[in-house]
């Protein structure tokens, strides 16, 4: 009964259309072109590295992408077991009529041939979209981004911070905020305006959310403008303490969420990453969560801003309880997805059931896909979609005496409805 139940639940769910809440899609260029882009992604990359594959084989200079599909195939064997290589095999049936059981040295240049021709047709990107049944991706772009060659309906702005936060230091970053605002940044007034510039490039431009990725030391506070001046005018001489450097991130942080007030933007936070930790490691797989990481230290944040919703990512399903607890109580704190090392079932199974047996039905974005290329988002969100199937089948239905038709509702409101109402925007179709 509970397969069937939950096989009756995924259908229902696979046919709505939905919005993707967070992916790093390029937007001129949002689709695979071979499969290497694909293979490319950081997860098959660090995890043949992790089994043995060196990181030069994998990232040697000019390396000609059927070349390097080829070394990749060549050593996947080790992570057959992942759910990651699911994804793979996946994309592959259902984009490119792949028929095998798994992905070898003897079938692999078969798929190569057959998905190039596929990428290569006209409006690849647009029926990628049609059938992953998505109306609409969130974009992450860097804020100078001049947001122009792309249909910002369907492509939609998110202004990504970490650099005007973390990186305000350098001189490139600062270069790029003058050009990108035509303010010079001198003082802190003069940054406030040069942010306040940058929202309205934004909102002018459909952006729907502003968003960041932290550290997990950082703990925001508001700054007087007498030491964000001091902390400033450090950074601009290229000798800031740790405690300068702390003020200024600070500043412009909260900066941020009172733009996002004006603005009525959400403020994404995903929180708990700690950079460079394996600095050998392939591109985009060095960085690991840290579990010394607590919501405590953005108490003042959520209390300072109430009209500000925050959807909240953690790193790692350790922190998953106390961001359910943020949210059961705090009005303006939102659960949102499962990031990164979180996103393998058995964790989103489990942060999945605590959230929806704590957390209020509305303030749950049940799953966004933090794609690189669009084919990643039809294997992805069916991952999540079983999971909730699962959780709702067994712990709803079965256990609570819920009809479908409720546990249908609820599952709508988390994987559908509450991203299009908390961003305002539409999942058409």
């Amino acid at each position: 009964m509970s397969q069937e139940l939950r096989n009756r639940l995924f259908q229902e769910m696979n046919g709505w259309t939905l919005v993707d809440p967070h992916t790093h899609i390029n937007p001129h260029a949002p689709a695979a072109k071979t499969l290497a882009d694909i293979m490319g992604y950081h997860y098959y990359t660090e995890l043949a590295h992790s089994a043995g594959l060196s990181r030069e084989t994998i990232e040697e200079p000019g390396l000609d992408p059927r070349e390097k599909v080829g070394r990749l195939v060549a050593n996947l064997a080790p992570i057959e077991n992942t759910v990651q290589y699911s994804w793979l095999i996946e994309i592959a049936r259902t984009f490119f009529g792949f028929d095998d059981e798994r992905l070898t040295p003897g079938n692999w240049e078969a798929l190569y041939d057959n998905s190039a021709k596929q990428m290569s047709q006209p409006g690849w990107s647009d029926e990628v979209l049609r059938r992953s049944r998505l109306s609409g991706v969130f974009l992450t772009n860097d804020f100078d981004d001049p947001l122009t060659g792309f249909d910002t309906r369907r492509y939609i702005p998110c202004l990504r911070t970490d650099d005007l936060v973390f990186h305000l230091a350098k001189t490139a970053v600062r270069e790029r905020l003058q050009k990108a605002t035509n303010i010079s940044v001198g003082s802190a007034s003069d940054v406030r305006r040069a942010i306040g510039h940058l929202f309205q490039h934004f909102t002018k431009n459909n952006a729907r959310a502003c968003a960041i990725s932290l550290p997990p030391d950082f703990a925001p506070a508001p700054i007087d403008a007498t030491t964000a001046d001091r902390a400033l005018a450090a950074l601009w001489r290229g000798n800031p303490s740790a405690d300068e450097q702390r003020a200024a991130s600070r500043f412009v942080f909260w900066t941020l969420a009172e733009m996002c007030v004006e603005h009525r933007l959400p403020f994404d936070l995903m929180i708990g990453v700690n950079r460079a930790v394996y600095p050998s490691g392939v591109y985009q797989g060095q960085d690991l969560y840290d579990s010394r990481v607590s919501l405590i230290q953005y108490r003042e944040l959520f209390n300072a801003f109430p009209s500000v919703t925050f959807p909240i990512s953690v790193l790692a399903s350790v922190t998953n309880q106390e961001l359910a607890s943020y949210s059961w109580i705090f009005p303006n704190v939102v659960t949102n997805g499962h990031w990164w090392y979180s996103n393998t079932p058995t964790f989103i199974e489990h942060d999945l059931g605590a959230r929806l047996e704590a957390v209020p039905a509305t303030k749950q974005i049940g799953y966004y896909s933090d794609m690189y290329k669009l084919e990643f988002a039809l294997p992805k969100f069916a991952m999540y979609k079983r999971c909730l199937a699962k959780v709702l089948a067994e712990r709803y239905i079965i256990d609570r005496g819920w009809s479908e038709t409720r546990a249908i509702d609820l599952a709508r409101l988390v994987l559908r409805d509450n991203t299009t109402a908390i961003f305002g925007v539409a999942a058409e179709g």
